[in-house]
Formats: C-alpha cells, structure tokens, sequence
C-alpha cells in the first residue's frame, strides 16, 4: 500500500505542473496595447498637421487673402443698406477670418433704423450682413419738429413735418429730448407706438394715438375716439371694436372698450372740442 502511494505521488506533481495558464495573463493584453497605440510616424505626422493647420489659420488672418472686398446687406431698403455699409466701412481690407464678430453687430444693430442683424463670411472676399429693420409705425410731433417711431418706440429718424401722411401721429411734449437711436418713455409715446404696432391690421385709420394716465385712446380718420383704457388685452379690445363699430348708430362721437364684455358709444360734446 506505502509503495502505491509512493507511485502515485509523481503523477499527481506531474499534473499539477503541467496545468495550462490561465486567460488572465498579462501577456496577451500587453500585446494588444502595443498592437493599438500610434506609432512614432502616425504621431509624427499629426503634429505636422495641427501645425500646419494653425500656421494657415495665422497667415489667413494677417494677410489679404481673405481681405473683406465686398460688403453684401440683404433683408433691408437700398436707404438702410447704405447705412450698413457706411457703419461697417472700417472692415474693409480686414480679413474674413480675423473679424471679431461682436463688433461687427454692435455696429450694425445700434443703428436707429436696425432691430437685429446677422453676418457670414462670403469667402473669399465677401461680407454678408443679413438684418431685421425697425418697422415704422407713427410719426411724433414735438413742436415743429417730426420723427419717424417704430413699433417697438424707437425713435428712426427725423422727418420732414409733412412726410407720410399715412401715419397716425404721436404728438410729445416740448420738453421731451428725442434722438435717432433712443426708446421713446412709455407715457411719452413709447406706449402709444406699441398699441400701433398691434392695430396695425385695424380696418379703420388711427389719425392720432395717445396714452396719458393710463388711458390708451385712439382717435379715428372718421373722428371718433377709440376709448381702450389700460392698454392690457389690446386684441381682444380691438377684435370688440371691429365688430362694434360695424353695429354703431350714425352720429356717434366715442366707442369705449376698455371692458370688451360691455362696450359703450355715444355722443360727447367734448370729443370734437379735443379734436
């Protein structure tokens, strides 16, 4: 029995030696990442890549190859691209690539007659300015002096006092500084021009516009006064008034909406003493 044992013993020493390695060995993996990782050359050869990229990217914008040639205003009046491109003369010669665009549209959107504005580089020499214009909405009267005022309340421009009849007039005090450029006060015109810009679908001509102590009154072509009250629920107000005034008895002076629930007409010897 002892030598039985005896001979079993090599065999059992010899099948432990001869087990095979396991997966996880590190030889296998290690050979994997050298199999993955760049070799010097492709290394090489990016480098040269990102170098020359940033060395074109530096000469295209210290040199004229891209030099702004052409300045292209799309979206606007041949009177407004004029002003673009007079505001924007001093990048001329600058190159595309190295045009700071925040500049560029602090240039054009401080125009009075400019809302928005975009740009793209047209390449090779093209600079293309695409932008939204202030939307004429009223003519204010301060004195003898008249200006043009958008529908967000800006003041456009000076105009002739005689010039588009067709605009409701906005009429300010004396005392008021107007400027190209500047936001009209709310109880100054700033919210009467507003309103306009709502009612501008309105069927009927609004000759004057005006807000003062919190009341919004529209006086019509026809000379009727349009009583709006507070200018909140604009639409609704006018939607009121469209249809009430297609319902009206003649010789009525005043159609009251400022509740759209109740309107209310009626002769007011004081309407045409206003007027």
């Amino acid at each position: 029995m002892a030598a039985k044992r005896r001979a079993q013993q090599p065999r059992a020493r010899a099948a432990a030696v001869a087990l095979p390695r396991g997966r996880g060995s590190s030889r296998p993996r290690s050979g994997v990442r050298a199999r993955l990782a760049p070799s010097r050359r492709s290394l090489l050869a990016g480098v040269a890549l990102l170098v020359l990229g940033v060395g074109a990217y530096v000469a295209a914008r210290q040199t004229s190859v891209f030099a702004v040639r052409t300045i292209a205003v799309d979206g606007a009046s041949p009177t407004i691209q004029g002003q673009v491109q007079r505001a924007l003369a001093r990048f001329v010669g600058t190159s595309l690539v190295g045009i700071d665009g925040a500049k560029l549209m602090q240039r054009v959107e401080a125009l009075p007659t400019v809302v928005s504005a975009t740009y793209d580089r047209a390449f090779p020499h093209t600079l293309r300015i695409t932008v939204v214009p202030e939307r004429p909405v009223a003519v204010l009267r301060r004195g003898k002096s008249s200006w043009l005022v958008s529908a967000r309340g800006r003041v456009v421009a000076r105009v002739p006092r005689d010039a588009d009849a067709t605009l409701p007039r906005i009429w300010a005090p004396t005392a008021l500084q107007v400027a190209p450029g500047a936001f009209l006060p709310p109880d100054r015109g700033g919210v009467a021009a507003q309103a306009l810009a709502v009612a501008s679908r309105f069927p009927e001509h609004v000759r004057i516009a005006s807000y003062a102590h919190g009341a919004l009154v529209f006086r019509l072509r026809s000379g009727l006064e349009l009583r709006f009250g507070d200018p909140a629920d604009l639409r609704l107000k006018l939607a009121v008034a469209r249809r009430a005034l297609q319902l009206m008895p003649g010789g009525e002076t005043y159609l009251d909406v400022s509740l759209p629930g109740r309107p209310v007409s009626g002769a007011d010897s004081q309407v045409s003493s206003r007027g």
